[in-house]
């Protein structure tokens, strides 16, 4: 079977669904609207230190870190989850280009879902805020895609561990308000917190989304960090997904629910 068209396919089907359900696309697209309305007027309610300066640029563009983010990690988990509760994960692992082709077809349809849905979201959020960022997509694409493969290295987490524990749901609800700390954390105070999830990548995003810089202009050292944390979350996801996988091989747990 010819890769490609494995991968268009795959691609074309994560854009067909958006059109056929949706109800559930529109839905998700005013849920995170509504979500980032409540956010806005809470800061602009804290006082000029949100309502003027960069505070509002901040509070955007962390925010659309964080969906980006959830979103990332939650479709490939549920995904796999999902694959495996209606009994055809097995299917995808004897397909003749094999899981992996498979699963990287996914990711890519997704991301482009994903940022589709930013694009909107993000056009939604500056109309409302007044605040115009610089959208420099030579600089931006490259940034989000090291920031956020720590979130696909998470949904390989969990989708391991949907193949094993079949629910883990509560799960999926502590990680996304963990992620809040991640891309809220202060990594100007202490320098540790740049090996943490989204926070270096979400810090260099507002510099090029707030400041105007362009990534070239961004510093080597952190560039070359973020690429390292992003990478390296995503390599410890595969490795536990792998080890899972084995778990569930090996106990005949890939054939059924």
């Amino acid at each position: 079977m010819n890769r490609w068209v494995v991968l268009r396919a795959v691609v074309a089907k994560s854009l067909i669904e958006l059109r056929r359900y949706l109800f559930n696309t529109i839905s998700g697209l005013v849920t995170m609207y509504v979500v980032f309305l409540l956010l806005f007027f809470g800061a602009r309610s804290l006082g000029p230190a949100f309502s003027t300066g960069t505070g509002l640029e901040g509070l955007v563009v962390g925010y659309l870190v964080w969906m980006m983010s959830i979103t990332a990690y939650q479709d490939l988990a549920h995904t796999i989850a999902n694959e495996a509760e209606v009994g055809t994960l097995e299917q995808l692992f004897l397909t003749p280009t094999g899981f992996a082709w498979m699963g990287g077809s996914y990711m890519i349809g997704q991301f482009l879902v994903n940022l589709l849905f930013t694009a909107i979201l993000l056009l939604s959020m500056m109309l409302t805020s007044g605040r115009w960022l610089h959208l420099d997509l030579v600089s931006l694409l490259p940034l989000i895609l090291i920031t956020i493969a720590a979130s696909y290295g998470f949904g390989f987490i969990l989708g391991g561990l949907a193949l094993v524990f079949k629910r883990i749901q509560a799960l999926f609800q502590i990680l996304t308000f963990g992620l809040v700390g991640f891309v809220a954390a202060p990594i100007a105070q202490y320098a540790w917190m740049k090996l943490l999830p989204l926070a270096l990548g979400n810090q260099l995003l507002k510099r090029v989304m707030v400041d105007g810089l362009r990534i070239w202009e961004v510093p080597a050292g952190d560039l070359l960090l973020a690429t390292g944390v992003g990478l390296g979350y995503l390599l410890i996801g595969l490795l536990i997904f792998g080890y899972c996988l084995r778990a569930a091989r090996n106990r005949g747990m890939l054939g059924h629910y």
